[in-house]
């Protein structure tokens, strides 16, 4: 199984690069505001998850940085996302309102609604 996994994995991510979108162009300024606002966002993900694909496409897309945060080959992510997240699921938003209130969305369609919303403010 682990083998299937692996190849299919491969197959994903070639399909993303040979498919990958190109980055909007925004004003420097308009970026600029827009990186702030997403400053305290970060996204938990297995790099050849097909979901976790479809979030960072979207991101790419739409310029829009986040960090991205590998949970499969960093154990310190691994931990965070499920301590403090509750589950080990991926893809796994994580919005830092503030110091004591963080948010964390699951769910690749629920994520790309969040920042459609962010997007049409």
């Amino acid at each position: 199984m682990k083998i299937i996994r692996w190849v299919l994995g491969r197959i994903i991510l070639i399909l993303d690069f040979a498919t990958r979108p190109k980055k909007m162009n925004r004003d420097v300024d308009e970026q600029k505001k827009l990186d702030a606002l997403l400053k305290n966002h970060s996204m938990y993900q297995f790099h050849t998850c097909p979901f976790c694909v479809k979030v960072r496409r979207y991101l790419r897309k739409n310029s829009l940085n986040i960090e991205i945060r590998d949970a499969r080959s960093d154990l310190k992510f691994r931990k965070e996302l499920k301590e403090f997240g509750g589950k080990i699921q991926v893809p796994c938003l994580r919005i830092e309102k503030s110091q004591n209130d963080i948010e964390w969305l699951y769910e690749s369609d629920d994520i790309i609604s969040y920042f459609d919303k962010i997007l049409q403010s």
